[in-house]
């Protein structure tokens, strides 16, 4: 790939909470950091503001106009967001899919668009405003030149590996930690819809409490850690068990996970 201008124009699809922190780390490095407002809503436009980016008018003019393009949506759009920018995106550009997506999803993204510029991204933390939360692994040709970009800054930028057969490693990262953080705390939510199915709550409560097991603040940290976000966990869960199946590992665990996360989204 071509190296970047000293300060490109950087591109971010789209600023939903971690998008914006994202385009605020970058603009320490950017000329500019750019956002498209068409069909987006009031709480976007207004965390874009907050985090100082300037919007263009859709995504084509925003393709057009990118050095670095970095998708950050919900992971059954990742494919969607690929499909719009591939029609304007600059011919020297980079395109960082940073989606809880699964590694051929990715390399789908990769063969669209052109295996040498595409960057997989996978974050693991939350939105990061200061250091010390976040590393944000990458991986694929690009993956070091995209590092270079977000230092000094609250993310902290690790590379995987550059070769173009690298691309979907941190998406293999991010699904195997999904596994623990996302899939294993729905255990909670399975083992207290079926308690409550066979009617043995308080029994099962009292053989928990009497195993020192904290149930109930198990319950509370996953329910209060998913309020608002079951609905996009289900996608990452999805994406998981996709990650799991296509290299035989069994994929149950996120499979049930995302049935849970879409019936606590209902």
């Amino acid at each position: 790939m071509s190296s970047l201008p000293p300060r490109p124009v950087i591109g971010i699809l789209h600023p939903g909470a971690m998008g914006a922190a994202l385009g605020s780390a970058l603009k320490a490095r950017a000329g500019a950091v750019i956002w498209a407002d068409a069909g987006r809503t009031h709480a976007t436009a207004k965390r874009a503001e907050l985090a100082d980016l300037i919007a263009v008018p859709d995504v084509a003019e925003l393709a057009a106009r990118a050095d670095v393009i970095v998708s950050i949506c919900p992971p059954h759009a990742a494919r969607e967001i690929a499909e719009q920018v591939a029609g304007s995106m600059r011919e020297s550009a980079v395109y960082v899919d940073a989606n809880a997506v699964a590694p051929d999803t990715v390399r789908g993204i990769a063969a669209l668009l052109g295996p040498d510029r595409v960057c997989d991204g996978a974050v693991i933390g939350p939105p990061a405003w200061e250091r010390g939360t976040t590393t944000l692994w990458l991986s694929g040709p690009c993956a070091a030149v995209v590092a270079e970009l977000f230092e000094p800054g609250p993310f902290d930028a690790r590379v995987l590996g550059t070769d173009p057969g690298d691309v979907g490693a941190a998406s293999g990262l991010k699904a195997c930690f999904a596994l623990q953080s996302k899939a294993m705390p729905t255990l909670w939510l399975a083992l207290e819809e079926a308690a409550a199915r066979f009617g043995v709550t308080d029994a099962l409560h009292a053989e928990l409490d009497r195993n020192g097991v904290d149930h109930a603040g198990a319950l509370a940290a996953i329910r209060t850690k998913m309020d608002g976000k079951a609905w996009r966990w289900a996608g990452e869960m999805d994406e998981a068990a996709d990650a799991l199946a296509a290299i035989g590992v069994p994929d149950g665990f996120s499979r049930a996970a995302a049935e849970l996360y879409r019936r606590a989204a209902t």
